[in-house]
């Protein structure tokens, strides 16, 4: 019996230390689990916007209406006899009415 009450009270001091310690044990990895879920959804978004921007280069490679189109967004030209419209952004200037 007094050997299987002195493994119970090994086992129990170390998993107290490795919990209790913040240095080593569940702490850490606790805390290194929560930093790498961050890490690979930083990891996703990029992902995405390298696949949206890469298919942007695609198409001003390619497509001579997407070309125009950048052309026009970038320099803000216009065709002789074409009306501008200019919409606001929500967030330009946006004041919130009392």
């Amino acid at each position: 019996m007094r050997p299987f009450l002195l493994a119970i009270s090994l086992i129990a001091a170390a998993l107290a230390y490795a919990w209790l310690v913040p240095q080593s044990g569940i702490p850490t990895w606790l805390s290194l689990r929560q930093e790498v879920a961050q890490a690979e959804q930083r990891i996703s978004a990029l992902q995405r916007q390298n696949d949206a921007l890469r298919d942007e280069v695609d198409a001003l490679q390619r497509d001579p209406f997407a070309q125009e189109r950048a052309v026009r967004e970038e320099l803000g030209w216009v065709r002789p006899g074409e009306i501008v419209v200019r919409v606001p952004s929500p967030d330009a200037g946006a004041r919130s009415i009392p």
